[in-house]
Order: structure tokens, then C-alpha cells, then sequence
């Protein structure tokens, strides 16, 4: 979720991220731009880094024109009040205009770059499950939430819709709870929901380490639609694995903060497999999927995209 670098002559850490959604923005620039916030923040702190500072570099149309003009002030105001939520100084940054090709815009794009400090440097947190039997615990509630998704863009072909639900406060809880979790050494890994949803985090926490890992979850459907549980972008979300022994106490910490938390499955195996519970509306649903084939995908997604 973040770079990280150790302060030399030093017990601490640098961690580094960037984040920005265009997609988000162009559908309601203050959410969007708040959700850029909180994203990075929420990288950070997975991390296991108390997130100190903001950079941003705002990139926009034409601001003559009154339309722009309006999601450039959207988008400031949406930085101001995450940052002003999440107690973090914007420190410098830079603006962008005239971004346009033959009279049509780029979208309200935001780039934010955060810094965060790891203290001590051994609290670094990474994302990939570590070892079979561990407990998967979700932290954060799944909503109705796909307009804007990465889901909608690749599948269906489609950008639009309302982004997803953002609150200030419960983005606080979350990342205060994380950061209690990883300080107190009850976590294994911890990475953040967000492009592609619940579905693509679990396979990045599969993928992403030095050697495989698989994992079996289980979901129930809550009364929400499929694509929604698997690959909608809920925010202030986060997926843990934490040993057995520690599964009870992570549970009830997110309790007293006022986290909701369960444990959605447990890591091991050489496939990530997802069920879906069925209901009264849907019939449930498997995801089975080979690592190999997923972190082929994934590790080499920028050579493809470039080819």
C-alpha cells in the first residue's frame, strides 16, 4: 500500500503514497476528492504509519469555463475537510489547468501524495498473507456501492453512477483502529479496499507477497447484489489476517472503537475461493481462482497495458 524507507540513524520509517481517482471526481468532485484523501491516508496506515503530511497536484481543464471552474472548488473543499477530518496539514502542491484536447477536458483529476511516519520501524505492516490457518477478518461495512468502480469501467464499459458513500468519522474510527491493531502487534497483514472492490483485495493479499498464499471466504449476501459484495467499492474498508489466538481480541478492540468487524474466512491452500451465500433475491456464487493465473495477471498488468 505504501513505499517505505528507514530513517538513517534512526528507529523510524518513512512510508509514501499517491492516490487519485478521475472516475470519482467527474461524477461528484467533493466526494471524489475526499475519497483521494482518505484513500492515501488509509495506505499509510496500513502501512503502519501515522500519516503527517499531504502534497497535491490538481489537474483540470479550462477554468474559464464555469463547469470546470465549479469541480475545481469542489475538489479543494473535498481536500480540505478529509484533511481538516484526519488531523493531516496540507504542506505544499500545485495547480494544472488548460488540460484539455480539442476543446474537451480531462477529468477532475486530484493527484494527492501523502507522507506518514513509522515509529518504531519494526511496525511496519505489509499486505500479503503470511501463513496457512490464519483468521481473515474484514474491517468496515459492504454497501450498495458501484458507481464509479473499476468493475463498472472494465466489465461493463460504463462510468457513471453516484461514487461511493463517504463519512469522515467512520474513515477515522477505521484508521485509528488499524493503527491501535498493528501497534499492539495483533496483525499479520492489513490491506485497504478499493479499485475493484473486496474480490481484488483478497487476491492482491494472495498475490502480492514472495510466494503465494491462498485463502477460503466466505461471504453472506446481506441482501446486496453479487457484483456489489465481490467488486463494489465501499470505503473505509480494510482486510486483516491475524493468527487464531488473536482473532477474539482484534474483534473486540474494533468493538469498543466502534469498528464493525467479522471474520470472513482463513488463509491457506493453493486458490483463492470466494462463496457467496444465496438468498430470497439471488441465487449465491464461487469465485475460484488460480494464483498463478492472478498474480500473472496482476504482477505484469503495466507491460500489458503498455503493449
Amino acid at each position: 500500500d505504501a513505499a517505505v524507507i528507514r530513517i538513517k540513524g534512526t528507529n523510524k520509517a518513512l512510508a509514501m503514497t499517491t492516490d487519485g481517482n478521475g472516475r470519482y471526481c467527474v461524477l461528484n468532485p467533493y466526494v471524489g476528492a475526499s475519497i483521494a484523501v482518505a484513500e492515501a491516508a488509509r495506505n499509510l496506515v496500513c502501512s503502519g504509519a501515522q500519516p503527517i503530511g499531504l502534497t497535491d497536484c490538481l489537474n483540470f481543464g479550462n477554468p474559464e469555463r464555469p463547469d470546470i471552474m465549479w469541480q475545481f472548488i469542489l475538489c479543494i473543499e473535498g481536500i480540505k475537510d478529509t484533511c481538516e477530518a484526519l488531523n493531516i496539514p496540507v504542506v505544499s502542491g500545485n495547480v494544472s489547468f488548460y488540460n484539455e484536447t480539442n476543446g474537451l477536458s480531462i477529468y477532475p483529476t486530484p493527484i494527492l501524495g501523502m507522507v506518514g511516519l513509522i515509529e518504531p520501524a519494526d511496525r511496519l505492516m505489509t499486505q500479503w498473507f503470511k501463513q496457512a490457518g490464519d483468521a481473515i477478518i474484514l474491517l468496515g461495512t459492504t454497501k450498495e456501492d458501484l458507481g464509479g468502480t473499476e468493475y463498472l469501467r472494465v466489465i461493463h464499459h460504463r462510468e457513471q453512477g453516484t461514487p461511493p458513500v463517504f463519512s469522515p468519522e467512520t474513515e477515522k474510527a477505521v484508521q485509528t483502529c488499524v493503527l491501535k491493531l498493528i501497534g499492539d502487534g495483533l496483525v499479520q497483514s492489513a490491506h485497504d479496499c478499493s479499485d475493484g472492490g473486496l474480490a481484488v483485495t483478497l487476491a492482491e493479499c494472495c498475490v502480492s507477497g514472495p510466494a503465494p498464499l491462498g485463502a477460503v471466504v466466505r461471504l453472506g449476501s446481506n441482501g446486496l447484489r453479487r457484483d456489489s459484495l465481490l467488486f463494489g467499492e465501499s470505503q473505509s474498508r480494510v482486510v486483516l489476517s491475524v493468527t487464531p489466538a488473536h482473532s477474539e481480541t482484534v474483534l473486540r478492540i474494533a468493538g469498543e472503537i466502534g469498528v464493525p468487524a467479522k471474520v470472513i474466512g482463513s488463509v491457506g491452500g493453493a486458490r483463492l475461493l470466494i462463496d457467496v451465500e444465496a438468498d430470497r433475491s439471488s441465487p449465491g456464487c464461487r469465485v475460484d481462482a488460480d494464483l498463478d493465473a492472478l498474480r500473472d495477471r496482476w504482477g505484469r498488468s503495466l507491460e500489458r497495458a503498455l503493449s
